[in-house]
């Protein structure tokens, strides 16, 4: 039982790699939570293949695991990956029905994330010391995470062959190796630019990081630990006392965008969702943004 098992992940895990180009991290995550599923099997003395799962047997699963305290977060998540493996295996003829077709994962409650307001950008910005060559640095990689809403995976592989000043945009490679098309403004460009020209060509730089624009300062690509390091530092010594991390800085980025006015659809292909629903969540207001419209603008409030 376990050989099928283990032959049916394999060919999964070479099937997410070669067909959807699935980071090894990625890969990792998948088959730890698909793993589980043999595990429980096992520890109920449950003799099945893939071919031999019932929904039935999948709710227990999903039960067993609610009722150890796994957050309905990576339930969800759980799931998902079970859906794809079952889907490749029917897929593959290896099984002759989908037994997660009917299971749904669990409603979770959408959190806003947290943003900083273009002020407390700016302030945090201000922080960095333009004097050092870590500093000019620093201030390029966060200007360009504003300006283009980039995860920080994004921008810690950014390579110099996708940059296009001129014409007013970079080339991303983001989830799954898929890349697009993003504006950079010209505060970011200004800000790259120096960095460019005055700081890196005096860095020592490794064979394998030739092409990458940020760097460490022993030649290699920076970090994404070390970009979150850098970003705690300068927003602690902002006095901003928000949970603030590289991904805050995308957060900011989509939430000021719609706030002012940009269209959904464009704010989703800058930020590289594959659903639209996920770019949703930035479509909320604060409560202080709405109170200060209707205080503005509703005719019982004027005198």
């Amino acid at each position: 039982m376990q050989a099928v098992w283990k032959n049916n992940l394999n060919a999964f895990a070479a099937y997410l790699k070669l067909n959807r180009g699935y980071s090894d991290h990625t890969l990792s995550a998948y088959r730890s939570d698909v793993e589980k599923l043999p595990a429980y099997l096992e520890l109920r003395e449950w003799e099945l293949t893939p071919s031999a799962i019932e929904r039935f047997h999948l709710d227990a699963f999903i039960q067993y695991l609610a009722e150890l305290g796994l957050a309905t977060r990576s339930q969800a998540r759980l799931i998902s990956a079970l859906k794809t493996f079952f889907g490749f295996l029917l897929d593959e003829k290896l099984i002759v029905h989908d037994p997660t077709e009917l299971v749904k994962a669990p409603k979770m409650s959408r959190k806003i994330p947290e943003v900083l307001t273009y002020h407390e950008i700016r302030e945090l910005l201000g922080q960095i010391d333009l004097s050092l060559d870590h500093g000019l640095r620093d201030r390029a990689l966060l200007e360009t995470l504003y300006a283009c809403g980039l995860r920080v995976s994004e921008a810690t592989s950014l390579r110099l062959t996708n940059l296009y000043f001129n014409e007013g945009f970079i080339r991303v490679t983001g989830k799954g190796n898929k890349e697009r098309i993003v504006p950079i403004g010209g505060e970011a460009i200004r800000h790259m630019e120096i960095y460019l020209e005055y700081v890196r060509p005096v860095m020592p730089i490794k064979p394998e990081a030739e092409n990458v624009v940020f760097l460490n300062r022993r030649g290699g690509a920076l970090s994404r630990i070390s970009v979150f390091t850098a970003v705690k530092k300068y927003a602690a010594e902002a006095g901003i006392e928000k949970n603030v991390s590289p991904h805050t800085f995308r957060h900011s980025f989509a939430t000021h965008l719609i706030e002012g006015g940009a269209d959904l659809r464009a704010v989703q292909e800058m930020l590289g969702h594959e659903s639209i629903l996920t770019t949703e969540i930035y479509t909320h207001l604060d409560t202080d943004f709405l109170r200060e419209t209707i205080m503005s603008f509703h005719p019982a409030n004027k005198r």
